[in-house]
């Protein structure tokens, strides 16, 4: 199994880079967050996640799994109907949009590995043109299923409840993420990790099963 890349050197470079996530990398020590080897099933995960907690993605992706057979592929999933798949218990729309994405890969209108030849903001791009994909949903897939190390998205409530608690902040413009990420890189998607790990700690989470 791989996993997203929080490796000593990774680790030493981030904790000379920002001393004050540092401290708390060195507290924790390495994480062990795994990446899904397939991007169809990686970004269904994604849209599953959208908006909702990570025990609630958890339970709505392993019913998908069950009801796709034991595998979500475009294949299963374009067998089911949009409603089959909402019972998993995701809103119409999601389920939708799942369908369409399935419908399009399989019919070869998308190309999902042609997305390793892409830079960052390309992907981006690409992905962004699916339905139900936004600038979210792309960096998620861009960390843990095409292993991108560069990765932190403003977006995310955890990275920015995580970088508040770092940090002693009581709220977080995209103006001050933007400065204090500028210290990540070009390993912002461990950085991600760990600010995951912090927005845990505050929320009791930490232990959480993961899906993504």
């Amino acid at each position: 199994m791989k996993y997203v890349d929080c490796s000593a050197p990774v680790r030493e470079y981030l904790c000379q880079a920002d001393p004050v996530l540092g401290a708390h990398i060195q507290r924790i020590g390495e994480l062990y967050r795994p990446m899904k080897d397939d991007l169809f099933t990686a970004l269904c995960s994604s849209i599953i996640s959208q908006l909702i907690s990570k025990k609630s993605a958890a339970t709505v992706y392993n019913r998908l799994t069950e009801k796709c057979g034991g595998a979500i592929t475009p294949q299963a999933l374009a067998e089911l109907t949009p409603e089959e798949i909402q019972k998993c218990g995701m809103s119409m729309r999601k389920a939708d949009n799942l369908s369409r994405i399935a419908h399009s890969v399989l019919g070869g209108e998308t190309d999902l590995e042609h997305l390793h030849t892409l830079s960052d903001p390309e992907i981006v791009r690409v992905l962004s043109a699916l339905p139900g994909v936004g600038e979210w949903t792309a960096q998620m897939l861009m960390i843990f299923a095409m292993g991108r190390p560069d990765v932190i998205s403003y977006k995310d409530l955890g990275i920015r409840r995580g970088m508040m608690a770092a940090y002693g902040l009581e709220s977080l413009s995209k103006k001050q993420f933007d400065a204090i990420v500028k210290a990540y890189h070009p390993y912002s998607s461990a950085a991600s990790i760990y600010l995951w790990h912090l927005s845990d700690e505050v929320t009791g989470n930490v232990g959480l099963a993961q899906i993504n």
